[in-house]
């Protein structure tokens, strides 16, 4: 097969999807690869890199994706990309399926388009669960960039001069991405506490040596919450929700807002009359931002500090900014799903395998995706 790797388009994605350690796998397995010229440049990968391991390098982006038979991408392609590929080519990446408007394109070039954000939570799935690998990034990355704004030490600190308090911390959404915002906050030294809708998640916070904050709940809201992935709630509990959480970000001097539901817009958990109660000087990291933020005055790509000096950054595609280690997790999880696709007659799609299904979004003229998900069905949040 020939499997090329094209260089990321989007504005401020530093990423590839494919690393010398892939491709030399891929080439040893008999596959012929093609990488676009500095497709690695901001990760810290250079073009000799990927040449060193039998990779073929192009600077002629259509030609190059003429002629694949697996393009590798972080992100869906521009649409003229999509028409340089040729029918019956494989589409494998992080393809943004939910009211994606490039679907029907897709479909009618008859491209097998791949969204791996749709992979099932499975053991089996584990290896090529990029939502898993990058969020992590984006929470670790999330509470260092709060440490930029924030005016004051993370730790306790005895001094000659006094004791300074540790930070409060405070994570909302306990996915990957919150888990490891709690755990670097605490290597930091500060307080931390964290709140998800999932009552199941209180012992992985206590794990981490942060407290858990709860909000009360019926036997009928404990049942939809207790699933792997946060749901949607009432009415009624959102109120006893945005009290509570009001209450704690008075008191935190740092936000972590990780909350976030597939094809919705996130749910809003510290609203403008909170953020203008909090400390001046206290931060909100909008790791949402991308669908609507978790805090009301997030705004997307940008930070500000409000009329009260709290500063509120809602920076999209925070895994970017650790590119290196970022593309070598990502591209290791794309090798592990070609495992599925690749075989020595050619590309093949087993419709009957359960995480093909899952994140086929088109295939031999057919768009399979495009509905949003109900108002029960949800999945990790995706950072990256």
């Amino acid at each position: 097969m020939h499997i090329v790797i094209p260089a990321e388009r989007l504005a401020g994605e530093r990423r590839v999807a494919a690393t010398p350690d892939t491709v030399k796998k891929l080439v040893g397995a008999g596959h012929v690869v093609t990488v676009e010229r500095g497709a690695g440049l901001h990760a810290a990968i250079a073009d000799a890199a990927y040449a060193d391991v039998g990779a073929g390098l192009s600077e002629q982006r259509q030609t190059l994706l003429a002629q694949a038979d697996v393009a590798l991408v972080v992100h869906m392609p521009e649409a003229a990309d999509l028409e340089a590929l040729k029918p019956g080519a494989a589409l494998v990446g992080m393809l943004a399926p939910y009211g994606n408007p490039l679907l029907p394109r897709l479909a009618a070039r008859r491209i097998s388009a791949f969204a791996l954000e749709l992979l099932p939570r499975t053991t089996r799935a584990q290896s090529m669960d990029v939502l898993s690998s990058q969020n992590n990034i984006a929470g670790y990355k999330a509470v260092l960039l709060a440490t930029q704004f924030y005016p004051r030490f993370m730790p306790m600190l005895m001094t000659a001069a006094g004791t300074v308090k540790p930070a409060r911390v405070l994570v909302l959404g306990v996915g990957v991405a919150g888990l490891q915002a709690i755990a670097t906050a605490k290597r930091l030294g500060a307080v931390v506490e964290a709140y998800d809708v999932r009552p199941a998640t209180r012992e992985q916070v206590e794990s981490l040596g942060a407290k858990f904050v709860e909000v009360p709940m019926t036997d009928e809201e404990k049942a939809a919450g207790g699933g792997v992935y946060a749901r949607e709630m009432s009415a009624d509990f959102q109120q006893r929700q945005n009290e509570l959480l009001a209450k704690h970000a008075r008191n935190a001097d740092i936000v972590i807002a990780t909350a976030l539901i597939p094809g919705k817009p996130a749910p809003r958990l510290v609203t403008a009359s909170t953020v203008a109660e909090m400390k001046p000087g206290s931060v909100i990291i909008d790791l949402a931002a991308e669908s609507g933020g978790n805090c009301e005055l997030t705004r997307l790509g940008e930070a500000y500090q409000s009329d009260r000096g709290v500063h509120l950054v809602g920076y999209a595609n925070l895994a970017s900014l650790l590119a290196a280690d970022a593309s070598s997790l990502y591209a290791r999880n794309l090798h592990a799903f070609l495992g599925l696709l690749l075989a020595p007659e050619g590309l093949k799609i087993d419709l009957a395998d359960e995480l093909i299904a899952a994140t086929l979004l088109t295939h031999q003229g057919e768009q399979r995706f495009g509905a949003a998900p109900s108002a029960t069905a949800a999945q990790e949040p995706h950072h990256g």
